[in-house]
């Protein structure tokens, strides 16, 4: 496969990567974005497009530094987010949402309390990280610090970012957080009642069974 076709391969996933995340209700209408790197470019969803109008041939890309070398369309005002998530982590793929009940969360705590165990998949309890100004360079600074030994993070009074090593990896973490602060907003709502939360310990427990998970040859 050349690079074209690596890079037109990519786009199109990250284009069908987007459309999901709008088809199941993590972002309303040009909210969020999405990115993946190939090679030394990172390939990202435009600014204030909407997802169903994008197709082959609109094609974002910028090398690490954030210079736009692919695409006549502006990249995503959240660029310094994402260049900063690939330059401080391993991360190949990343996904920011504003889904409602993880926004929701995001102002209420400063950590997504231990409500259920798949809080190991992310590597440990959900930070929170300090609101500041969109498309910032404090606020790719915050989400940094937040992410330090994560592969996701809340982001105050505005919405998620998760990474993973491909764009269907880092997806399954933005929905499994949002699945995770639905949860807890139910069972912290009912009058009178504490969710049972999970100690530090048995996440740790969880995280090591989760190193084995997947499928294995019998």
């Amino acid at each position: 496969m050349t690079s074209q076709d690596a890079i037109a391969e990519a786009w199109d996933e990250l284009v069908a990567t987007a459309r999901r995340t709008a088809a199941e209700g993590l972002v309303v209408g040009t909210s969020g974005n999405v990115s993946v790197r190939s090679g030394d470019l990172v390939l990202v969803t435009p600014s204030g497009v909407p997802y169903d109008r994008l197709g082959p041939g609109d094609t974002v890309a910028v090398d690490l530094s954030g210079r736009q070398v692919a695409g006549t369309l502006a990249p995503t005002s959240e660029l310094p987010l994402h260049l900063a998530v690939y330059a401080g982590t391993d991360a190949t793929a990343v996904v920011h949402t504003h889904a409602v009940h993880a926004t929701a969360v995001s102002t209420l705590v400063a950590e997504l309390p231990l409500i259920h165990y798949m809080a190991a998949a992310i590597g440990g309890p959900v930070r929170v990280a300090p609101y500041a100004l969109y498309g910032s360079a404090e606020l790719a600074e915050n989400v940094l610090l937040a992410l330090a030994g994560r592969t996701g993070c809340l982001l105050q009074n505005h919405g998620t970012v998760t990474y993973g090593t491909a764009l269907s990896q880092a997806y399954d973490r933005t929905a499994q957080l949002e699945w995770m602060c639905e949860l807890w907003l139910k069972a912290s709502a009912l009058p009178g009642r504490e969710p049972h939360l999970l100690t530090g310990a048995q996440l740790d427990e969880v995280a090591v069974k989760l190193r084995g998970y997947g499928p294995t040859p019998r």
